[in-house]
């Protein structure tokens, strides 16, 4: 659904997500990087426009582009794998809260890519701990899951570094865009997990890097 929620820290921003974010996406996502998605992948900015609609239509998402934040990025800067300065705004992939429920205390937290430019460096624990410290420390929530295709094994360790527990695997519970099927692999973290993953993450990001969400 359209929100106003607005996290940053860390040297990144977790911004709505809108339309306008849709050239930049078509520009840095490709087929191996959408691998693992149930939905084919758009082809050109229009097509962009009508996935962000899609994510905007879904009353118990709050989806959100991943942007550069300088203002928090300390004083070694926003810089990628390759040492290269990311300028404030640059947008570097999309993430989601989905499945949300404040009754039941609990939220999904995925249909996240980001730009290669960007793997294997803080932005992922980043983008992560902003999203875990709201769900567990503003919203209240219990439990936050996380889920891959089994298949991607790159997915899966990357969400066991974050601190989340594995929980199982879901045989032939997706169908991929290529119409294979694959196993979904699910992970979590609970509330009472949420100090000591908390502590894991910020261990990952740059010395001096600013805490500033809200």
């Amino acid at each position: 659904m359209t929100h106003h929620l607005l996290l940053a820290g860390y040297g990144v921003r977790l911004e709505p997500l809108t339309a306008a974010h849709a050239p930049a996406l078509a520009a840095m996502v490709d087929d191996p990087m959408w691998a693992g998605m149930t939905s084919p992948r758009p082809q050109g900015v229009a097509a962009w426009e009508e996935w962000v609609g899609a994510q905007l239509a879904d009353r118990a998402r709050r989806a959100f582009a991943v942007v550069t934040d300088a203002a928090s990025a300390g004083p070694e800067g926003a810089t990628d794998r390759a040492g290269i300065a990311s300028p404030d705004g640059e947008v570097r992939g999309s993430t989601s809260f989905y499945d949300l429920s404040h009754p039941q205390r609990r939220v999904e937290i995925g249909t996240t890519f980001y730009a290669r430019r960007w793997w294997g460096t803080a932005n992922n624990p980043a983008c992560k701990l902003l999203l875990l410290t709201h769900a567990f420390e503003d919203w209240g929530l219990q439990r936050v899951a996380l889920r891959a295709d089994a298949r991607n094994t790159r997915s899966c360790a990357a969400i066991q570094r974050l601190g989340a527990t594995p929980e199982g695997v879901l045989r032939k519970h997706r169908v991929a865009a290529d119409g294979s099927t694959g196993d979904t692999a699910y992970f979590s973290i609970t509330d009472d997990e949420w100090a000591a993953v908390r502590s894991g993450l910020e261990t990952r990001l740059p010395a001096g890097a600013a805490a500033t969400a809200g």
